[in-house]
Order: structure tokens, then C-alpha cells, then sequence
């Protein structure tokens, strides 16, 4: 008989099919899709999250233990209404113009979300505008913006004085990526910057607590 823990340790292991295996098996049993969701898939990438933030895990193994928990989550999802996934917020994340690196910003979106935050991810390369746009479309309470490249983290601070502009002050901006400083983010008015994905976790639970 599958346990909770043995799908906790097929996410911390990144073993995907095992993870959906157990899922599924964890649900006919008839557990509680919830406690599916939080006491196995979600309880072992917070062991991956404590491990990643350590040095004891590295990004590869990350990917690979998100994509277990992701895929049972999606096993699970449609057994649960809405209304009774409680999120601890909702964060839209993007990569600014110019800039075409993901992995740090996929990777924070991964930590959020086995943290129970709602994520809505606009993708590389995205303009002030279409960040504003979005903004306004999805209602974030954080948004977040990286970048990788000196020449395009100049951007951050255009979109952060037109979300001011368009009256989104409320909304708060957070910042991140290799060349970033908290001096940076002080800089173009940032409400917060993050050295790294983990921290990007604790970072949004104390913006919005």
C-alpha cells in the first residue's frame, strides 16, 4: 500500500512515473486529494526546497522533482474544486525585453508553487507594456521580473515607473538574476530583491504576510 511519504521520496528522487504512480494508487485508496497534494507532493518538494537552498541539491535535480510533483498535482487537480485549493497569493513572473533566460525565473515559479502561491508566468523577453498588460489582466499582488544581462536590467526600472504611471503602484515588484543587487533594487524602487529561487519564496510570504 502506497504512503504519503513514499510519494514525498519519489519527488525528492525526481522519479516521475513513480510519482504519478503513487498518486493515483494514494487516490483510489481514497485519500484525501488535498492531503495528497500537501502532506506528499508538496511536503517532498519542501524537502527538495531545504536541500536546494543547502547546496545539497542542484538545479537539474530541482527540475526533475518539480516535474514529479507538477505531473501528480495534475493527476489530482480535477478531483478538487477551486475554492478549496487555497493559495497564499498570486504572483506574475517574466523575464524582462531583450533577455531570453528562463531557468532562474522557471525555477522560482516552481518554488512558488509547491509553496501553494498561484503563478502566471508571461514567458522571455517581455516589454513594460506587456507587463503592465498583463497586470491588469491577471490581478497579481507580486510581480516579479528577471534578467541575466547587464544591458537589459534597465528595463526593470522603466517597468516599475509604468506601473506607477498606469496607477499599479499597489502591486508589488520584485527582482532577481545574476547582475541584480539589493542596491539595484533600492535603485529603480523595487519592493524587493532575491538572490535566489528559495529566497524568492520567503521574499513574496513576507511581502504579502
Amino acid at each position: 500500500m502506497a504512503t504519503l511519504e513514499d510519494l514525498s521520496k519519489a519527488v525528492i528522487s525526481g522519479n516521475v512515473a513513480k510519482a504519478k504512480k503513487l498518486t493515483q494508487e494514494l487516490v483510489d485508496a481514497g485519500v484525501a486529494p488535498l492531503d495528497v497534494i500537501n502532506q506528499g507532493l508538496i511536503a517532498g518538494m519542501n524537502v527538495v526546497g531545504v536541500r536546494f537552498k543547502n547546496g545539497e541539491m542542484f538545479v537539474p535535480e530541482v527540475m526533475v522533482a518539480a516535474k514529479a510533483m507538477s505531473q501528480g498535482i495534475e493527476l489530482v487537480k480535477p478531483l478538487i474544486a477551486e475554492t478549496d485549493m487555497p493559495s497564499a497569493g498570486k504572483v506574475l513572473l517574466g523575464t524582462v525585453k531583450g533577455d531570453l533566460h528562463d531557468i532562474g525565473k522557471n525555477l522560482v515559479g516552481i518554488m512558488l508553487e509547491s509553496r501553494g502561491f498561484t503563478v502566471i508566468d508571461i514567458g522571455i523577453d517581455k516589454s513594460p507594456e506587456e507587463f503592465v498588460n498583463a497586470i491588469k489582466e491577471h490581478q497579481p499582488q507580486i510581480m516579479g521580473m528577471s534578467a541575466l544581462l547587464t544591458t537589459t536590467m534597465l528595463h526593470m526600472k522603466d517597468t516599475i515607473e509604468l506601473m506607477k504611471e498606469e496607477g499599479l503602484g499597489h502591486v508589488k515588484a520584485i527582482v532577481g538574476g545574476a547582475p541584480i543587487s539589493q542596491d539595484f533594487a533600492d535603485e529603480v524602487g523595487a519592493d524587493g530583491y532575491a538572490p535566489d529561487a528559495a529566497s524568492a519564496v520567503d521574499l513574496c510570504k513576507s511581502l504579502l504576510s
